[in-house]
C-alpha cells in the first residue's frame, strides 16, 4: 500500500511567540526531545496492517551535531569566495563490517528529516560567535544563518537494501560550503544505522525461523543508542524489543518477562496476598496455590525430586505472577535450580492455569548449558503433554538469554538445541565485534572538474567524479555485480555485454551479460523537499530480507564468505588512472 508524504504539523506547544530559539522547542536533553520533540504521527493502513505511526526529526539531531572542523572550514570556504561552488560527495564504507561480505544500508530517513529541517538558529549563531575566533567577520555569521538544504541534491540507494564497499549509499549535490557542513551529521546518522541493521540481520541469518527479540536497553550507549539499536535491529530482521519507548515511538512489538528479583522477592507462600483466580470461561474462583501444589505432587515423579529440592518462595513467586498474566505467563526458571525446581514449579503452574482455561506461553533461560537445559525442558513438556493428554504443552515456548552472541546460536544450532526464540542484548545493540561501520564522506566532483584522494594505502584512493552504479543480475535471479560508471556513460542493458574491470588491478576484468539491471541511486530529495514516498519500518524490513535473498548462499555464510564483486566500467577505469598519474607526484632517485 503506498505511503502518504508525511509534512511535520506538531510542535511542542503552540505559543505564538515562540521563536527557533525557544528551549521548550530545542531541549538538548534527550529524555525530553524523545517526548517533546518527535511529531507523532499516525495513518490507518489496512486492516492486515497494525497503525503506523511516523515521527518527526529527534530534538538532537540539528546543525551544531557536527565536527568544529566542518565550521571552520564553511568559513575558510567563504573567506576564499567559495560561495557558489558545486560540488558533489560521496557517502561510502571501505569495508564491510563483522568479518562479512554484506551490509545492510540504513539511516536514510533520519537523513531526509535532517535536511527538512536543516537552519542554524539564533542561539546557535550565538554560540558561534563565542566559539570560533573573534575575528571572524558578522557577514559569515550573516550568510551561516541563511544557510538551507533548498540547494542540496540527495541521491541514496533505497533503504534495507544490502550494499557493498566503495557504492555510495549517497551522492550528495549542491553548494560546496552547504554540501560540507552536512557531512558529519549524515555520517553519524548513516553509520551506526547501518551497522545495527546488519547485525541484526546476520543474527536473523543465525537462527532461522526462531524468533528474536532486542533486550539490549539496559546495555546501549546512552539512551539515543538505546532507542536506535530497536529500531534498526527492528529492521535487520528482529521480531520485537523490550523498549517499550520504543515500542511507543516506532509501533514496534514490546516483549518482556520478568527479573530474579521477582523471584527472589518472594520467600514462601505466606507471601502470596492473593491466591485466587477466576477461570477463564468464567464461573467460581478457584485458590492457584492450592492447584498448583496438587499438581507439582502429580509432577514429582516425572521430574524424578524430591519435593524438598523444589522452592517454595520460587513457587509463591509464579503463581503471584500468573495470576497478574495468566494469558501471558511466561516465566523465568533459572533463579535456583532449573531441573529441581524452576520447571517442576513452572510446569505447576502452567497445568493449574490449564484447569482454569488459561494456556501458559513459555520460560525463558538466562543462564546455564541453553542447549542442554532446552532439550531437558522440551523432554519434560513432552512427558506431560502425552501423560496428561494436553497435546499444546508441548509446544511451550522456550527462549532464551544469557549474554547470547551470533557464534553462540551457531554454536547452539550445531549442538542440536529445543530453544525457539532468543532474547539479545549486549553483543547485538552494541555490535561488540565491529564496534563501527567506517563510513566516509568525500569530495568527487568540484565546478563539473573530478576530485580525488590518493593515498600509499590503495584502498583510500577514491573513485573521482559523479557516478551511477547498477546491480547487475544473473538468470537465477541472483546479484552477479555492482557496476560503477560515470554518470555520462550510458546504463548497462539487459542481454547485452558489459565490461567490468577491478578499480585497481588491471588483469582483473570480466564480461556480464545480466538478465535484470537495476539502477542503485535514485534521488530522494531535491529543491527543498523530498522527492519519494518513504516507506514504513515494516515495508524497509521486508525489503532487507528480499534484498538479502538476491545474494548467494556462499556470500551471506559466517565462515569465509565469498566476496561480492564491485567493479568499475572500463571508462571509469580509464577515467581513474588518468586523474591518479595526473596527479600523483613524481619521485627522483638520488
Amino acid at each position: 500500500m503506498a505511503q502518504k508524504q508525511f509534512v511535520n504539523n506538531k510542535v511542542a506547544h503552540t505559543n505564538s511567540t515562540c521563536t527557533d530559539d525557544c528551549q521548550a522547542c530545542k531541549n538538548s536533553n534527550l529524555s525530553e526531545t524523545v517526548v517533546a520533540l518527535f511529531d507523532e504521527m499516525s495513518e490507518q493502513q489496512d486492516t492486515s496492517k497494525v497503525t503506523e505511526r511516523r515521527l518527526g526529526q529527534n530534538g538532537i539531531v540539528q546543525p551544531l551535531l557536527t565536527d568544529l572542523y566542518q565550521i571552520t572550514m564553511a568559513y575558510a570556504y567563504w573567506k576564499s569566495g567559495k560561495t557558489k561552488d558545486y560540488s558533489v560527495f560521496d557517502l561510502f564504507f571501505r569495508k564491510n563490517p563483522f568479518q562479512g561480505e554484506f551490509t545492510i544500508f540504513a539511516g536514510l530517513e533520519e537523513c531526509l528529516k535532517f535536511l527538512e529541517k536543516f537552519h542554524y538558529s539564533i542561539s546557535d549563531i550565538e554560540y558561534l560567535k563565542q566559539t570560533l575566533p573573534s575575528n571572524i567577520e558578522e557577514e559569515f555569521y550573516e550568510f551561516l544563518s541563511s544557510v538551507s538544504a533548498k540547494d542540496v541534491t540527495l541521491y541514496a540507494i533505497a533503504e534495507g537494501s544490502v550494499a557493498f564497499p566503495r557504492v555510495p549509499l549517497m551522492r550528495v549535490e549542491g553548494p560546496l560550503i552547504i554540501v560540507q557542513l552536512l557531512e558529519t551529521t549524515l555520517l553519524t546518522l548513516v553509520n551506526y544505522a547501518s551497522l545495527m541493521a546488519t547485525n541484526a540481520a546476520r543474527y536473523r541469518m543465525a537462527a532461522g525461523n526462531m524468533q528474536l527479540f532486542e533486550f539490549g536497553l539496559r546495555r546501549a550507549q546512552g539512551p539515543d543508542g538505546g532507542l536506535s539499536a530497536s529500531k534498526y535491529s527492528y529492521i535487520g530482521g528482529f521480531d520485537g524489543t523490550s523498549n517499550v519507548l520504543a515500542g511507543k515511538l516506532f509501533n514496534i512489538p514490546v516483549k518482556g518477562t520478568h527479573a530474579h528479583a521477582y523471584i527472589t522477592s518472594f520467600n514462601g507462600f505466606t507471601d502470596l496476598r492473593n491466591k485466587i483466580l477466576e477461570p477463564k470461561t468464567g464461573g467460581e474462583p478457584r485458590d492457584l496455590l492450592e492447584l498448583a501444589l496438587s499438581w507439582r505432587t502429580k509432577l514429582i515423579p516425572i521430574f524424578k525430586v524430591m519435593a524438598s529440592e523444589a522452592s517454595d518462595g520460587e513457587l509463591a513467586a509464579l503463581i503471584s505472577f500468573a495470576i497478574a498474566f495468566p494469558d501471558g505467563f511466561m516465566a523465568l526458571v533459572d533463579t535456583y535450580d532449573v531441573k529441581r525446581s524452576g520447571l517442576l514449579n513452572f510446569c505447576s503452574v502452567a497445568l493449574a492455569l490449564n484447569d482454569l482455561g488459561y494456556k501458559a506461553v513459555g520460560i525463558r533461560l538466562d543462564s546455564g548449558d541453553l542447549a542442554y537445559l532446552s532439550n531437558v525442558a522440551r523432554q519434560f513438556f513432552s512427558e506431560i503433554s502425552q501423560q496428561f493428554n494436553i497435546p499444546w504443552f508441548v509446544e511451550l515456548m522456550i527462549m532464551a538469554s544469557n549474554d547470547i552472541n551470533e557464534e553462540t546460536i551457531l554454536s547452539l544450532n550445531e549442538q542440536g538445541h529445543k530453544i525457539n526464540c532468543f532474547g539479545i542484548g549486549t553483543h547485538l545493540v552494541t555490535c561488540q565485534r565491529q564496534p563501527a561501520l567506517g563510513c566516509v564522506y568525500k569530495l568527487v566532483e568540484l565546478n563539473e572538474q573530478p576530485r580525488i584522494k590518493l593515498s600509499q594505502d590503495v584502498a583510500k584512493v577514491t573513485m573521482p567524479g559523479r557516478k551511477d552504479a547498477y546491480r547487475l543480475f544473473s538468470e537465477s535471479g541472483h546479484a552477479l555485480v555492482d557496476l560503477l560508471q560515470r554518470s555520462t556513460e550510458p546504463p548497462p542493458e539487459i542481454n547485452e555485454k558489459v565490461l567490468c574491470r577491478h578499480p585497481f588491478i588491471e588483469s582483473k576484468r570480466a564480461y556480464v551479460i545480466p538478465s535484470r539491471v537495476e539502477k542503485l541511486l535514485t534521488v530522494y530529495w531535491k529543491d527543498g523537499a523530498m522527492c519519494q514516498e518513504l516507506p514504513n519500518l515494516q515495508e524497509i524490513k521486508e525489503r532487507v530480507q528480499a534484498s538479502l535473498k538476491t545474494l548467494r548462499s556462499d556470500i551471506k555464510r559466517n565462515l569465509n564468505p565469498t566476496p561480492f564483486k564491485v567493479a568499475v566500467s572500463d571508462c571509469l577505469y580509464t577515467f581513474l588512472h588518468d586523474l591518479w598519474l595526473e596527479n600523483a607526484p613524481i619521485g627522483e632517485l638520488s
